[in-house]
């Protein structure tokens, strides 16, 4: 995959590419990431990237011939269109499925933005996806790119040393993930689950999976109103719900 990051800071995404997951993606051969400062683009001679709204307002729009000029830059005459990604609060909320599908595209294009927005033909001419990590406002769309990149990346093949561990992540099977221990078995008292070391892989997988469900169930009830569950996992729902009327 080839990634490409328009951005006036490119110096924030030296620690976030050189370390971890990214680094050995790099590594590799499974992505090449760039980052390219648009602000190069500009035809301007003192390089602006900005100015004033027509029909007046607060703050500054960034121009287009900048961005128009760096797509260019990082698209070949001959390759399929990427998928360009506005980073916006006006776009769609971000989640593990769409990490999913864009981590099927060959190349991916994000544009960070500043300031007060886009001249809106940036929108309408060269963006294929409006993307939102959630409803709050950063500076820019530097660390949303970030967040995405990193979860995208994550899910290419061989990336990860095993590859369940993307496929049994929390949002991926559309369920929290369940809790997960490790040595020792006893610690100041506080035991792991007996059933983890039963060597029981049927009762194992079994556990692992109602306390998925309980820990949706509590946490985010939201997420079980499109997932298709079974029956019996519909009787594990009325059993929690039966054991929460009890406490109460």
């Amino acid at each position: 995959m080839k990634i490409d990051v328009l951005s006036l800071f490119p110096s924030m995404f030296q620690g976030v590419f050189g370390e971890s997951i990214l680094k050995k993606a790099q590594e590799k051969k499974a992505v090449e990431l760039d980052v390219i400062d648009f602000r190069e683009f500009s035809p301007h001679k003192q390089k602006s990237v900005d100015d004033y709204p027509y029909g007046g307002g607060a703050g500054m729009v960034l121009k287009p011939e900048p961005i128009f000029e760096a797509i260019d830059h990082v698209t070949s005459s001959g390759e399929k269109k990427p998928r360009v990604i506005l980073l916006c609060p006006q776009g769609e909320t971000y989640t593990q499925k769409k990490a999913e599908e864009l981590s099927n595209e060959n190349h991916l294009v994000f544009i960070c933005g500043h300031y007060e927005g886009y001249d809106e033909r940036i929108r309408e001419n060269l963006v294929t996806d409006e993307i939102s990590i959630g409803d709050f406002v950063l500076t820019g769309g530097e660390l949303g790119a970030m967040v995405i990149i990193d979860s995208v990346v994550r899910l290419l093949p061989e990336v990860l040393g095993n590859a369940e561990s993307a496929e049994k992540d929390s949002f991926s099977s559309g369920l929290l993930e369940h809790p997960h221990y490790t040595r020792p078995a006893v610690y100041r008292g506080l035991e792991v689950p007996g059933v983890l070391t039963s060597g029981n892989h049927a009762h194992i997988e079994e556990w692992r999976m109602k306390e998925s469900l309980k820990r949706t169930w509590e946490r985010r009830p939201d997420l079980l109103e499109s997932y298709p569950l079974s029956q019996q996992q519909k009787d594990w729902i009325i059993q929690l719900e039966k054991e929460k009327k009890r406490v109460e």
